[in-house]
């Protein structure tokens, strides 16, 4: 696709119902990451796209990769919406994706998630696992942005001021803790192999099937 059509999504992207900034200012750094993350030829499902606005970025950049946007509730309808205005022919339409139930069809090479989990209630993260378990080849990875604690720690004051807000707007929301994620994980046989400092006090997890894991492990800072 040509700079001018990529120019073109992005004034388009900008007028999306439920467009959210942080989306914006995050998209090239998580992109940099599922470049080395992803090969060509990977089906890519992504939970909770919200605006769409990562789908549209990415499927345009990473043009041999097939991203199947997902959400449910008031944010479906929206991104429907927004994706119906852009031709990708590497996008798929949406799919509603309840995460309790997590039934979606087909297998995919990677599922990756942003700002999620601390939006949804605490005990729909082993349900989440559950869903990328049957979800997910045997090498595929679960790709995973956003802050987290660590030993009910928060990384940064700005990180805990951001946690009181979510609580404050919903009680189940909030910033987890990473080990929470490692042990729900561990549940369905996937293990953290990455934990990637990310701008904006935000981590990049991933996890892989525990025999894909143990070559793979990166630290974070």
């Amino acid at each position: 696709m040509s700079s001018s059509v990529s120019q073109n999504l992005n004034e388009v992207s900008a007028g999306f119902k439920r467009y959210n900034r942080a989306a914006d200012n995050n998209k090239a750094v998580i992109l940099k990451q599922l470049q080395r993350l992803l090969n060509d030829g990977d089906r890519l499902l992504e939970i909770g796209s919200g605006s769409g606005q990562h789908a549209v970025y990415v499927a345009d950049a990473l043009k041999k990769i097939q991203w199947q946007p997902s959400d449910r509730g008031p944010y479906f309808a929206s991104l429907q919406a927004n994706l119906a205005q852009v031709t990708l022919s590497n996008l798929a339409t949406p799919l509603y994706l309840d995460v309790s139930s997590f039934d979606i069809p087909g297998i995919f090479d990677a599922v990756f998630c942003a700002n999620v989990f601390h939006i949804m209630p605490a005990d729909l993260i082993e349900p989440m696992f559950s869903g990328v378990d049957r979800s997910l080849s045997d090498a595929g990875v679960f790709v995973v942005y956003g802050p987290f604690k660590y030993g009910g720690e928060f990384t940064t004051a700005s990180n805990e001021q951001f946690d009181g807000w979510l609580k404050s707007q919903e009680a189940h929301q909030g910033i987890r803790d990473i080990e929470m994620l490692i042990a729900g994980a561990a549940k369905f046989g996937l293990t953290l192999s990455e934990d990637n400092p990310m701008p904006a006090n935000n981590q990049l997890l991933v996890f892989r099937r525990q025999s894909q894991s143990l070559e793979n492990f990166v630290p974070g800072a």
